[in-house]
């Protein structure tokens, strides 16, 4: 769990060199549409997508298995509230509402999932590089085209690193006995606030560290542009599999 992303990265050899845009770019089309989709059919056809794409970038499964467990809440709490309905008696199970919300689960499920295995496999370097090749026209409209790309790489590398946290930290309370599943809920809520605490003065500690770092480098300098070690290009075999993996979206949104 405490190894970075250059050292995953580089224990799996070069397997993971496909293009950082090309990731970014099925990212995009997989997220779009599989809210297209509204049967367990079009559902299974995206949970094959993303096994494949698993399977391509050599994602450890475990580990994005491991940093969605706040997911998990979200999930749960979404098929309760779809499957109980206001009844005669209270609270009624309501079999299409059960179904109803097992799907938008699923939903959530897969879009996170992904979501973390292309970020788990990317390195930070890369996605700030992706990200501004892609915002580049944009430069013509004098949009500060390299700051978008840095937050937007900042923004999702922080995600996995902050379940990371949230694992380590929870770890840690349990090894003091602290009690996450028993209890009544607002003993549960004050269990959960011992993580959040630790949780959001790491995130702003790591972000100070970023933001001091950033500011050394000289970073936003005025009349001065970036430039890169070597020139990234996306080959055949990155688009290819780009255009395929598009193209498979749009015919499962549409077909299924």
């Amino acid at each position: 769990m405490g190894r970075s992303v250059s050292e995953f990265l580089e224990e799996q050899g070069s397997a993971y060199r496909i293009d950082a845009r090309c990731k970014i770019l099925m990212l995009a089309a997989y997220s779009v549409g599989i809210f297209f989709v509204d049967a367990w059919a079009g559902m299974a056809a995206y949970a094959l997508f993303f096994a494949a794409a698993c399977a391509g970038l050599r994602a450890p499964v475990r580990k994005v298995a491991a940093l969605g467990v706040p997911v998990y809440v979200i999930c749960a709490v979404t098929v309760a509230f779809n499957a109980f309905v206001p009844g005669a008696s209270g609270l009624d199970l309501s079999q299409p509402g059960f179904e109803r919300g097992c799907f938008f689960a699923a939903r959530i499920l897969l879009l996170t999932w992904l979501s973390l295995a292309v970020c788990l496999t990317v390195e930070a370097t890369e996605l700030t590089h992706a990200f501004s090749s892609m915002l580049r026209p944009l430069s013509a409209l004098r949009a500060p085209v390299d700051d978008i790309a840095m937050v937007f790489s900042i923004a999702l590398r922080f995600i996995p690193q902050m379940a990371e946290e949230y694992i380590r930290i929870r770890d840690a309370q349990w090894c003091r006995c602290a009690e996450f599943d028993e209890g009544p809920v607002a003993a549960r809520v004050r269990a959960h606030c011992a993580i959040m605490v630790p949780l959001l003065v790491g995130l702003f500690r790591r972000a100070d560290r970023l933001a001091s770092s950033m500011d050394a480098r000289c970073y936003g300098m005025r009349g001065r542009m970036r430039t890169d070690i070597r020139a990234r290009r996306m080959d055949a075999a990155s688009a290819a599999a780009c255009a395929v993996a598009a193209a498979l979206c749009v015919a499962v949104s549409v077909l299924l």
